[in-house]
């Protein structure tokens, strides 16, 4: 009987917790920040040091592998609306995107548009590593392509006019502007036609309206390349022994 008694008040607690438990509330009553300084005093950890240095080492000699070399100081100080890196930019991943393109649509990319904050380091004289390329694209973009059309066409051309900024244009372009903003232009050698569609190249994250390029959204078509704009610097920078880029008649401001 006793023991009958005990297992029933025993029941009859655990309920009572139990119930008291699912019915109550946490809240929060106080958040407190603390700054830890990262200075001398802090002890590093050697098991854990020793445990990265091999992947370290690694990294650190295959991000000094030497690539190609510039003559020049290549950076994106404008002129003309343009800049020696940007017209690099633009005019290689023209180059390393229109075979994979061409393959998956037997179409040739029109020109290629980019934007001059997607730049986020100059290369200077001397060698090109892969670090130098790590730096100038940081980001993990892809390359698209975009099918646009003429009128389309026309707000891409009056948003890198009224921006006076060198976004990275491709070659096949030769655009004059005039004083009144008023302008001349031609694609891949004909004069433009505001009734015909154009393949642009650029990155996933400008065909999502990035920097302000919402003409890019909502493409006739959209390919994919299967490319990030960062491998295919790298890839150009390996089968290129000097690099060669200048300020040219692509951009010509009246």
């Amino acid at each position: 009987m006793k023991t009958q008694l005990t297992k029933v008040i025993l029941f009859i607690c655990g309920w009572i917790s139990f119930v008291s438990c699912k019915n109550s509330t946490q809240q929060l009553s106080k958040i407190v920040g603390k700054n830890i300084a990262i200075d001398s005093a802090m002890v590093a950890n050697t098991a854990i040091d020793s445990m990265i240095a091999p992947y370290k080492t690694q990294l650190d000699r295959e991000m000094q592998q030497i690539l190609t070399y510039t003559p020049v100081t290549l950076q994106k100080k404008t002129d003309q609306q343009q800049s020696n890196l940007g017209n690099l930019m633009a005019d290689l991943t023209y180059q390393m995107a229109q075979p994979i393109f061409q393959n998956k649509t037997k179409q040739t990319i029109d020109f290629a548009l980019f934007n001059s904050g997607g730049i986020r380091a100059l290369i200077s004289k001397g060698n090109v590593t892969k670090e130098h390329a790590f730096k100038l694209m940081p980001f993990e973009n892809q390359l698209v392509v975009v099918q646009l059309s003429g009128k389309k066409t026309e707000e891409l051309i009056h948003y890198f006019i009224q921006g006076k900024k060198a976004h990275p244009l491709s070659k096949q372009i030769k655009l004059t502007i005039h004083n009144d903003q008023s302008y001349e232009l031609s694609i891949r050698g004909q004069k433009f036609d505001p009734n015909k569609n154009y393949l642009v190249l650029t990155s996933d994250y400008l065909q999502h309206g990035g920097d302000g390029m919402d003409f890019f959204k909502n493409p006739i078509a959209l390919t994919k390349i299967d490319l990030k704009v960062r491998d295919a610097i790298i890839q150009y920078f390996k089968k290129t022994d000097t690099l060669k880029a200048r300020i040219d008649h692509r951009i010509t401001l009246d």
